[in-house]
């Protein structure tokens, strides 16, 4: 049995998301209200009203992945598991992901490129340290 970077990790601290769609799921209520919308260069982030939900859009742009055929989010929002969530490639060449999480709160993650290179988000509302003390992983604050 494979486990995820989380269950190897003894110091690792999930956090729960209190939602009904996570990934790259739409919400299905077409009469949400934007609430307010924030953009950190490659974070999106809109509060929609009556979901009580953070949509998170991660941006990792074509200049960061140096011509990469795939990238994965990995990270709280997913149980660090690196087959969770693949990104999609727009048109532009960069790879995006939606992710709707709970707010007031703070999700840890990294992309995994052509699943052997770990980058970090340039655009992070900070960074901790991995519990395995080698790097960083960025957060992403909703």
């Amino acid at each position: 049995m494979t486990k995820t970077l989380g269950e190897r990790c003894s110091t690792f601290e999930t956090k729960t998301i209190e939602g009904n769609n996570v990934g790259n799921k739409p919400v299905e209520s077409k009469s949400q209200l934007v609430k307010g919308t924030t953009e950190n260069g490659g974070i999106r982030k809109e509060y929609l009203n009556d979901a009580n939900l953070c949509r998170a859009t991660f941006i990792l742009s074509k200049e960061a992945t140096n011509g990469a055929e795939s990238v994965s989010i990995v990270g709280d929002f997913n149980s660090w598991n690196i087959h969770a969530d693949p990104m999609g490639k727009t048109e532009n060449g960069d790879f995006e992901a939606i992710f709707d999480l709970k707010p007031g709160r703070e999700y840890q993650f990294r992309y995994l490129i052509d699943e052997s290179r770990w980058e970090n988000d340039w655009d992070a509302d900070r960074y901790v340290k991995s519990c395995y003390g080698d790097s960083d992983n960025s957060v992403v604050v909703t």
